[in-house]
């Protein structure tokens, strides 16, 4: 099996990324500069978190414009599971890849904490490993993670199963109290139409270890390995 991670200028979640894929994989992804014109045939694709162009302009729009996101786009296009992360998820978004906006938090701060996830849908290769209605603890380190989209999508989303993840406290409840960033429907996740495509604003890759204080994000990058191996 082969994985790729893209990396950006201002990207600070790769090798995060790196490491908790090679720990499932048992050797390292493929690391490719934004600048390459083509990606290599690989069997998963990463978009990690961090501020990629330093989030000038827009979050995830500089980079969504970066030479790589061709071939990305047109891989994830053809089936390729693409995993974006945080900024990933931003870049994604501009792409089109993903419906929907991230907006600036609800609080107008930047937020980093542990938060609780329910998951939603377990039938993906994103998620399998994980059980319908699970709650995880996954961090999150965002000052624009407020999903947003139109009634209509919101309603496709809904009816067509794809939200992955929402915020949820620890009795799998999901309203405003337990909303970090304020996202519509405390929506922490989404897929695309095919179920391929998975952003999320939450880090799996920073609690994938014991030495990080948890496992909550391995069965992920475990279930991944083991559906495209």
């Amino acid at each position: 099996m082969k994985a790729a991670v893209i990396v950006f200028p201002g990207s600070n979640c790769d090798r995060d990324m790196k490491v908790a894929l090679a720990q499932s994989m048992g050797e390292d992804p493929l690391m490719v500069w934004h600048k390459e014109t083509a990606l290599p045939d690989v069997d998963l694709i990463v978009v990690p978190g961090g501020f990629s162009f330093g989030d000038y302009l827009r979050c995830g729009a500089m980079a969504a414009k970066s030479p790589i996101m061709q071939s990305v786009v047109k891989q994830a296009r053809g089936g390729t599971p693409t995993l974006g992360i945080c900024n990933g998820f931003q870049v994604l978004t501009e792409t089109g890849l993903l419906p929907g906006v991230l907006m600036q938090n609800a609080g107008l701060k930047f937020i980093c904490k542990d938060v609780l996830l329910r998951v939603e849908n377990t039938e993906t290769v994103f998620t399998r490993q994980y059980t319908d209605g699970q709650i995880i603890r996954i961090p999150i380190a965002h000052n624009e993670g407020n999903y947003f989209t139109d009634p209509d999508t919101l309603k496709a989303l809904k009816d067509q199963n794809r939200i992955a993840f929402r915020y949820c406290d620890d009795t799998g409840k999901t309203d405003a109290s337990s909303n970090p960033n304020g996202s519509i429907d405390n929506i922490a996740g989404v897929l695309n139409e095919k179920g391929n495509v998975l952003g999320m604003m939450p880090h799996p890759e920073r609690l994938a270890d014991p030495l990080l204080g948890g496992l909550d994000g391995r069965p992920m990058f475990d279930g991944l390995i083991e559906a495209l191996a």
